[in-house]
């Protein structure tokens, strides 16, 4: 018996020591996938966080005195916000800004992003809130209706960094002069002061820019070809999906019903934009 105790307790000991590794493998798999995700965090905080882009109508728009933001797309977040019985929390950001805040945590859901292979590498995408056909705002000198005629080297055109209108206008622009602003707003103001001929934008926010200031417009679509793109939600990369299939769910109803049309209008609308000022090819 007095022999038997030491040998059981050493057998113990040595289990217990070959478990350990076990345990502490264990331990550090469960912490590296124990980080709240976005749904469960905007349940318990009842907050939604999202990236807005000042001067991006009419999408966004913040009033300087007050720091209140309006627009198509704060009525949309607020929408989706009341899904989760939640709350909008706005973080000032820009089309370029908007994949690295989703990546450092800092928002839950960017809009108005088109999905191209070097962001799905970053972040995920819901599916679309509309197909966005590509255009711009020009100098009354010219007329464009499709890309070569901007394609010239006397031409100067204007893009917002790190958006795909940057993309289009190195694609089917290459031979124009071409100067990239860190906002839409510093590209209209070049447009304006004559320091460049064209702007290229998106169908909605060119609208929009022209319904602003009317000695801009009118908006020019532009063919052959015609670039037309997704433009959808970005949202953070993680392995839990439920917030991404919410909004998804969310999206298609909300496309379905025509009522993200009716928030887009109406964006456009406070802008001056008439509903037969919007194109027909523009689809919500």
């Amino acid at each position: 018996m007095t022999t038997e105790k030491p040998a059981l307790a050493r057998r113990s000991l040595a289990a217990a020591a070959l478990a350990l590794p076990l345990l502490a493998a264990t331990s550090a798999a469960r912490a590296q996938t124990g980080a709240e995700g976005t749904f469960d965090r905007i349940r318990r905080t009842k907050t939604l966080r999202c990236a807005a882009y000042p001067g991006a109508l009419p999408y966004f728009q913040k009033d300087l005195t007050t720091g209140e933001w309006s627009g198509a797309c704060v009525e949309m977040a607020k929408d989706i916000a009341k899904v989760f019985d939640a709350k909008v929390e706005y973080l000032d950001s820009t089309y370029g800004n908007a994949v690295l805040d989703l990546q450092s945590n800092k928002v839950d859901l960017a809009f108005a992003l088109n999905p191209t292979p070097a962001r799905a590498l970053s972040i995920g995408f819901t599916h679309p809130m509309i197909i966005h056909p590509f255009g711009c705002l020009s100098s009354k000198a010219l007329n464009p209706v499709k890309w070569d005629d901007l394609n010239k080297p006397e031409v100067k055109i204007v893009f917002d960094l790190g958006s795909l209108h940057e993309t289009a206008a190195r694609r089917y622009c290459p031979k124009a002069q071409l100067t990239g602003f860190k906002t839409t707003d510093e590209c209209t103001l070049a447009l304006q002061s004559g320091r460049a001929d064209v702007q290229i934008l998106a169908a909605i926010l060119g609208l929009a820019a022209a319904g602003k200031n009317p000695s801009l417009g009118p908006y020019h679509l532009l063919g052959e070809p015609t670039v037309a793109l997704p433009s959808c939600l970005g949202v953070q990369r993680e392995a839990d999906t439920r917030f991404r299939e919410v909004v998804d769910a969310w999206l298609d109803m909300n496309r379905g019903t025509g009522q993200i049309r009716e928030w887009l209008l109406e964006g456009l609308a406070k802008f001056g934009v008439t509903r037969d000022q919007v194109p027909s090819q523009l689809s919500f």
